[in-house]
């Protein structure tokens, strides 16, 4: 963290206060510490810990993006934490198995549309997105939930197999 703020004290484009920091601190390694205890972790396949590694990643990029610039770039964009509510709720429900965690990635795809369409319909789009720039990046994200969804569901049908077997 030190060599990044050393870094970006070299220009004025950016200006992170040190609440800034702590932000990112927490956010990257909250994302890594629960990659390593739910996926490197866990027994499983290939397909479960790909799964948490999209999960996880789309969750941080969603919390980075969205604080950073916003979706909408209205007040609309607090409502995005439903998305990562949905999300960890679905998986304390799953118990992080991977046929429940398929769930609750799919879900968090459709909370994603979901709070997207309302703040559309609700006519909350800032001066400087469009609807296509919304709909885009509400695509982006909910296609790496939707993904990380069909890694899960292929994690839990290679388990049925091994246990047929």
């Amino acid at each position: 963290m030190v060599l990044m703020w050393t870094a970006m004290q070299v220009t004025d484009e950016v200006n992170w206060t040190a609440s800034d920091f702590v932000f990112a601190t927490v956010v990257f390694y909250g994302a890594l510490g629960a990659y390593e205890l739910l996926a490197a972790r866990a027994p499983g396949n290939t397909a479960s810990r790909a799964g948490f590694g999209v999960g996880i990643a789309a969750s941080v990029l969603l919390v980075w993006g969205n604080g950073a610039l916003g979706i909408t770039d209205t007040e609309a964009d607090g409502a995005y934490i439903v998305v990562l509510a949905v999300g960890v709720v679905g998986a304390l429900i799953a118990r992080f198995r991977p046929g429940g965690m398929a769930l609750a990635m799919l879900a968090m795809a459709v909370a994603m549309a979901l709070v997207s369409g309302i703040a559309l319909a609700a006519g909350m789009v800032g001066p400087n997105n469009s609807v296509f720039q919304i709909l885009g990046i509400t695509g982006f994200y909910a296609a790496l939930f939707a993904g990380s969804a069909m890694l899960f569901r292929e994690a839990a049908r290679a388990g049925a197999e091994r246990g047929a077997a």
